[in-house]
């Protein structure tokens, strides 16, 4: 299935649309107890969510877990949901992830539709198919490949956002740039990072670059692993701190780590770097960890997904939109661009 993506400024006009194309019995709205009270005043006075019936689980990426998966499948069970039923998924990442892996594997799937109310899951979790939950201390260790019928991203929902959320959707964009081009990433950097109308278009853009790869690489076999650039770091150190800190704070910190090695292991420009890195140092937070927590992070990365034969798969660049795919690097390497990162 081909996975529609629609920008509008009119979610109630869209969602009306989008839902009368997908031939369904009953409608279900998953929201978390944040978007609950922030998001979904924007979309319940539509008439074909008038008899919908509404599944509320807890905010925050904690409990992006099975305990709440088995509140949303307990649900949908009551509710009287058949396997032509319709999961309308409207939160960030946790929500998207979670309604997605609950989608697909309720009756052995069911439709189900992606509104993404933060700029993270806009631009990162609500498009290109992945589902999940976490487990075991894990990031996104149980989950499917599945596409959502449709996806509608309205900018408007960003309003309800604070910094710091907008912060951690920007750095998934900076990804993008660092994986496509000079021209997109020197924007991104020149960026005034508020919500306006040139976020929009960055946004735009964004989306474009990982629709693009997913189509080629659906099941990420090869170049989809480009979208993994800060994430065999940045995840670890999202799991050592049991979700404390905001998942593209972490990736932001990875990408500093995962540039240092990509200068030392593939000649990635300096220059370059030293601009990326300085913008993130600026606006992101460094964690506060020490070389003694150098074996659990390291522990973590070993849980890694992309991981073969016990070697720690990293995705690198060469330069801009220059990526190198199934790149392994020893643990002291590793421990040189934690360093990198903990020195500023």
């Amino acid at each position: 299935m081909t996975q529609q993506v629609d920008f509008t400024h009119d979610i109630k006009g869209t969602l009306s649309e989008k839902k009368r194309l997908i031939p369904h019995d009953l409608t279900f709205v998953l929201t978390d107890s944040n978007t609950h009270r922030l998001c979904w005043p924007l979309v319940e006075g539509l008439d074909e969510l008038s008899k919908a019936q509404i599944i509320t689980i807890p905010a925050g990426d904690e409990h992006k877990d099975l305990e709440s998966l088995t509140i949303v499948w307990k649900a949908l069970q009551t509710g009287g949901a058949t396997r032509h039923s319709l999961l309308i998924n409207l939160g960030g990442g946790m929500v998207t992830d979670l309604g997605g892996f609950a989608a697909s594997t309720f009756k052995r799937g069911i439709s189900f539709i992606n509104i993404p109310t933060s700029l993270l899951a806009m631009v990162d979790a609500s498009v290109g198919g992945k589902t999940g939950i976490n487990f075991g201390g894990l990031k996104n260790e149980v989950g499917t490949f599945c596409q959502a019928n449709s996806v509608i991203i309205c900018t408007d929902f960003l309003q309800t956002l604070d910094n710091d959320n907008l912060l951690s959707g920007y750095a998934e964009m900076l990804k993008h740039g660092l994986i496509s081009n000079d021209e997109t990433w020197t924007e991104l950097l020149d960026s005034d990072l508020d919500v306006a109308p040139h976020l929009s278009h960055l946004l735009e853009k964004s989306v474009a670059v990982k629709e693009r790869i997913v189509t080629e690489d659906p099941n990420e076999q090869g170049i989809r692993k480009a979208l993994n650039f800060g994430h065999t770091i940045g995840h670890a150190i999202e799991s050592f701190f049991e979700g404390r800190l905001l998942h593209g704070h972490c990736v932001a910190c990875g990408m500093v780590c995962e540039l240092y090695l990509s200068c030392l292991k593939k000649g990635f420009p300096t220059e370059k770097m030293r601009q990326t890195v300085r913008f993130i140092h600026e606006h992101y937070a460094t964690p506060a960890i020490t070389c003694d927590d150098y074996p659990t992070l390291l522990a973590l990365m070993r849980h890694d997904k992309k991981n073969k034969a016990g070697q720690i798969n990293f995705t690198l660049l060469s330069d801009i939109g220059d990526i190198c795919i199934n790149q392994t690097v020893t643990d002291d390497e590793i421990m040189e661009a934690l360093d990198f990162l903990r020195e500023g």
